[in-house]
């Protein structure tokens, strides 16, 4: 006779289909592609642990943006509390994460470059609200639910990113970003 699991199952098809989206986040989050492969499989593991907790009927992808966020919250405060016994010789947090390899006459690329560089730039709470809102197309609800913050906040930290996103391209250099409602 079988023993039944108290745990309901993730829907398989929807959680491979989450991966991609959670690699990209996670990318923007950590700024290196190997902290970012680290942080999704992290975040698969506590979703799976946690996955009793994963109402059914409801987003899957928005619930593992939410686990993927908090378990990067508690790594950073982590590493914020291990930082004093880090020598002052180690590499900046990110330093090379947004640096993109370029050929000669492809302005296109150097255009996304100076885009990510500014992008990454941006305080990381603005970065997460902007990712989430222009490359997963989550909504205002969905972002405050994911980041555990109010829709008003998600709003204005969305207005401030990308507020100096079109600062930094005021001079013309790169054409102007569009605004999305």
């Amino acid at each position: 006779m079988a023993v039944a699991s108290l745990d309901p199952p993730l829907p398989a098809p929807d959680l491979v289909a989450a991966i991609p989206r959670m690699r990209r986040y996670a990318r923007v989050l950590t700024g290196d592609n190997a902290r970012a492969d680290d942080l999704v499989q992290e975040a698969l593991a506590r979703a799976w642990e946690k996955r009793r907790l994963w109402a059914a009927g409801t987003d899957l992808r928005a619930w593992l943006f939410t686990v993927m966020h908090n378990v990067f919250v508690n790594q950073r405060a982590q590493a914020r509390h291990e930082r004093h016994h880090v020598s002052l010789d180690a590499e900046g947090e990110g330093g090379d994460a947004w640096h993109v390899p370029v050929r000669d006459m492809q302005y296109t690329r150097v255009e996304l470059i100076e885009l990510m560089q500014h992008v990454g730039r941006l305080p990381v709470d603005q970065r997460e609200v902007l990712v989430l809102a222009v490359v997963e197309e989550l909504r205002y609800e969905e972002i405050a639910a994911v980041l555990n913050i109010p829709v008003g906040t998600v709003m204005s930290r969305l207005s401030r990113a990308r507020e100096k996103l079109r600062a930094a391209f005021a001079d013309g250099v790169v054409a102007p970003l569009k605004v999305v409602k």
